[in-house]
């Protein structure tokens, strides 16, 4: 645990989040990140009660890189207000084959989540409870097959970045769900949230953190050279 913590401070903690791990608890039972955050800070701190710890925000199971958790109920609502306020820049990697697409493009597409298959449907045009989402992507770097895509959030919906290059051609690397042909060895996908910038809550400094990409990935590994 203490190597994947990025920063931290009274306030708050930023962690990178490895492939499979869960942010909060599922029906599956598996132990989330946040239980044990918590764990290993009351035993690091030998703090004799409960250790408090928000999430401010989500990424999916199969996805790696920053987690913001507030270690204060002031930090965390004011955090949560940040996230729905959209004052926090999320950059995110993608990994996709190497396919004709445009070098740069803002995507905007109104998405729907169904529930049965946990799947988020994808229509161009506006739609009954469907919710806008955009995304701007660049190609930052070209590789033998792949390309890697430095992605920027201006909305936060279910699998938004998934569903969105899905409908373009190019599913991210291992992504069954959404079209990619194989997956991954580690059952996880080539999305990585790579970069945070935000204004702290407190102090109210400039905080920008960038995760580095997992290691155990050649393609990965390519990416970050």
């Amino acid at each position: 645990m203490k190597e994947q913590i990025l920063y931290e401070d009274n306030h708050l903690l930023v962690i990178n989040k490895k492939v499979g791990q869960l942010v909060q608890g599922d029906k599956t039972g598996d132990e989330p990140l946040l239980d044990s955050i918590k764990n290993f800070i009351k035993v690091r701190d030998n703090k004799p009660g409960n250790v408090f710890l928000g999430l401010v925000h989500r990424i999916d199971r199969p996805t790696s890189g920053l987690v913001i958790y507030a270690k204060t109920s002031k930090a965390l609502s004011r955090l949560t207000q940040m996230v729905k306020n959209r004052e926090i820049k999320k950059t995110y990697w993608a990994v996709v084959a190497k396919e004709m697409i445009s070098q740069s493009q803002r995507l905007v597409h109104y998405l729907k989540k169904n529930e049965k298959n946990n799947k988020a449907i994808v229509f161009t045009k506006v739609t009954d409870d469907a919710k806008e989402s955009i995304l701007t992507y660049n190609i930052i770097k070209t590789l033998d097959n792949y390309l890697l895509l430095e992605i920027d959030l201006e909305t936060g919906r279910h699998h938004q970045i998934r569903a969105q290059l899905s409908k373009i051609g190019v599913p991210i690397k291992g992504d069954l769900k959404y079209g990619s042909p194989r997956s991954n060895p580690d059952g996880g996908i080539n999305l990585h949230a790579r970069k945070l910038e935000f204004i702290h809550p407190v102090t109210k400094e400039d905080i920008t953190i960038t995760a580095p990409v997992p290691q155990n990935d050649a393609i990965w590994r390519a990416c970050e050279d």
